[in-house]
């Protein structure tokens, strides 16, 4: 296979658009479908061909790019995409599915001669669009090379974390990489509400634990979304991420760990979609401290 390829995108919404439009920039020939057509059209301005259906997406295609919303939508996707799929081809899981669907989706894969990789991405909207990604993935060593120009185009590096993609090693990876984020952003959110409520000028906190082992410039930079008014597009949007704790408060109650904070978080962010800040970033989970929209 030669390092130019031709890619069916399944998915343009804040990441998948990103990713599209690099795979495109790589030199790829990139077919790219997206449940609103309308929101994939700008990416026709990159050299991404965008198409009515699954099926016209992966038609003929070296490698299957998905990037939607939980497992469940990829599997309903790759059923409509069936007519097109080419036995033998690759699929890129890149959806953080959580650790329940994996083997539906490996399953899905045998049943229609794809290689199968687990490929979920550490990343927001910035480092989407920037090609700056991490890349987890899990898939047989003997495809490799068939995916690794599509894992470059959208990455800075690849992380390998197992030879089965079925077995979900990658996606055990990301869940627990979220729960970090997830937790860090729940705990920005209620400091700067609680520092509000209390009449404490947030700089002030900020300036207390500047260079110590305290500091975090992802706090900072999470505040500044909130105080600046920056909240849109989002980098990662409440709902997505309240999904995405859901799975980690799933993943965790299987494997017989209670995850309190996962589970408080998801609240939290549910909340705050409620309100009405489901597009917006996830550092709108802040909202969800007060009764009413602050």
């Amino acid at each position: 296979m030669t390092d130019e390829l031709t890619v069916g995108v399944l998915g343009t919404g804040i990441m998948g658009a990103g990713m599209a439009r690099n795979l495109a920039r790589a030199g790829h020939t990139v077919r790219a479908w997206n449940r609103t057509r309308a929101k994939a059209e700008p990416l026709t301005g990159d050299g991404v061909h965008v198409v009515d259906t699954p099926a016209e997406a992966v038609e003929g295609a070296d490698v299957v790019l998905t990037m939607l919303y939980d497992g469940p939508a990829v599997l309903e996707v790759m059923r409509e995409a069936v007519p097109g799929l080419r036995a033998g081809a690759v699929w890129a899981q890149s959806t953080t599915a959580g650790t329940g669907a994996v083997g539906d989706l490996a399953a899905f894969a045998r049943a229609h001669d794809l290689v199968f990789f687990d490929a979920p991405v550490l990343g927001t909207r910035q480092p989407a669009e920037a090609g700056q990604l991490t890349v987890l993935a899990a898939g047989p060593s003997e495809h490799r090379g068939a995916v690794a120009p599509v894992f470059d185009a959208v990455g800075a590096r690849t992380v390998w974390t197992g030879e089965d993609g079925g077995e979900g090693s990658a996606t055990r990876l990301k869940l627990v990489a979220n729960s970090w984020v997830i937790a860090a952003t729940a705990a920005a959110g209620e400091v700067l509400a609680l520092s509000q409520s209390l009449d404490v000028d947030p700089n002030a906190f900020f300036e207390l634990i500047a260079g110590g082992p305290l500091d975090m410039g992802y706090l900072k930079a999470k505040t500044g979304l909130i105080l600046e008014d920056r909240l849109s597009p989002a980098q990662f949007a409440v709902a997505t991420a309240a999904k995405d704790a859901r799975l980690i408060v799933e993943a965790g109650r299987e494997n017989g760990v209670r995850l309190d904070v996962a589970a408080a978080s998801a609240e939290r962010l549910e909340r705050a979609a409620a309100q009405g800040h489901g597009d917006e970033d996830m550092a709108a989970a802040y909202f969800a401290s007060f009764d009413k929209n602050a």
